[in-house]
């Protein structure tokens, strides 16, 4: 049996969480997410899953409301990829971009509060750290792509 929540959406675009037996917001699906709770959002007609679809309007409304994360030209970029030889190799690329600064910022936060070294020298550890993995995803993302970080390299400086 799985551990996610199942969330049914009705024609009326009303959410219904089987778990607590009761309809909920879009709201209440965002607080889901902040919580680290899995869900899977399901027509009830023709039980499709509509999760991907559910969060991209979570995201939409975010963007809306107040600072968004995504600027115009990160969209732009974004959506170029799509059809393109490289959209599964970027798609990867982002998710483990995302993963990483996840797990950085979970590890900055432990860092400080439990930290009896001087802030900044944690801080510059931290970063190095970033630089070393950022290095090595991005060799992997050239290499995934069928070229190599040094052929890259050599076509910037001509």
């Amino acid at each position: 049996m799985s551990d996610k929540r199942i969330i049914k959406k009705y024609p009326n675009r009303r959410l219904y969480d089987t778990e607590v037996s009761k309809y909920i917001t879009m709201e209440d699906l965002k607080q889901l997410v902040l919580q680290g709770k899995d869900f899977t959002v399901v027509d009830v007609k023709s039980e499709e899953d509509l999760t991907r679809s559910v969060l991209l309007q979570i995201i939409a409304e975010q963007e809306h409301g107040g600072e968004p994360i995504f600027s115009t030209d990160s969209l732009t970029k974004i959506i170029r990829f799509y059809g393109d030889s490289v959209q599964g190799v970027a798609s990867q690329f982002l998710s483990q971009s995302l993963n990483m600064f996840a797990s950085q910022q979970k590890k900055i936060q432990e860092q400080l509060q439990n930290s009896t070294t001087n802030p900044v020298t944690a801080m510059t550890e931290l970063t190095q750290k970033n630089l070393e993995m950022w290095h090595d995803m991005q060799k992997s993302f050239y290499e995934a792509a069928g070229l190599s970080k040094s052929s890259n390299d050599k076509n910037k400086k001509k």
